[in-house]
């Protein structure tokens, strides 16, 4: 009889009989039952992970910064337990530390422009993507004291919204009102 394939083989013209290899389980004993939509879910996590571990530090602090692309809406984002303090701007400040053109990607050089121009009232607003917190920085100009404005637009967008604001002739308070309204709780 053929090889355990279940019906016995047909016999060869020579009247031999044929061997068959075995059939393969139904199941192998590796599988299990898991919907491609899980696999799927499950890869995605995956993925995700490695790439927030590939991260620089203060991207994935908190999910607050988010890569390009990645950032539906600042408030859905940042969500203070607490009062957000902006500190007082340092009279004389100056945008000297503001990294220069040379050390930003091409699509970010006008926002570190518009902080340029406007050191003393960056200088006054807190950030909420909450790097005070998570690194130390002092105020929205000290984003631009770094590369963290590539990883974070929430950093952008608030610099963005105060640089607007103050062309229009608002005051710090009112562009602080403004940026919590936007960004804050």
């Amino acid at each position: 009889m053929g090889g355990g394939g279940g019906s016995p083989a047909p016999p060869r013209a020579d009247g031999a009989p044929v061997s068959r290899p075995p059939a393969p389980p139904a199941h192998p004993p590796h599988a299990t039952n898991v919907s491609r939509r899980a696999a799927v879910r499950a890869l995605g996590a995956l993925v995700a992970s490695l790439g927030l571990a590939a991260l620089p530090g203060q991207a994935r602090g908190s999910d607050a910064c988010s890569g390009p692309g990645t950032h539906r809406r600042a408030r859905t984002h940042s969500r203070h337990a607490h009062a957000v303090r902006h500190p007082a701007p340092r009279p004389g400040i100056t945008a000297a530390a503001v990294l220069p053109a040379g050390r930003v990607p091409k699509r970010l050089r006008a926002a570190y422009d518009r902080a340029r121009q406007i050191p003393e009232v960056l200088d006054g607003i807190y950030c909420h993507c909450d790097c005070a917190e998570r690194d130390g920085l002092r105020s929205l100009l000290s984003c631009f004291e770094t590369p963290m404005v590539s990883s974070c637009r929430i950093c952008a967008g608030q610099a963005k919204l105060a640089y607007e604001l103050h062309r229009r002739g608002k005051s710090l308070d009112e562009i602080r009102a403004a940026i919590d309204a936007e960004y804050g709780d």
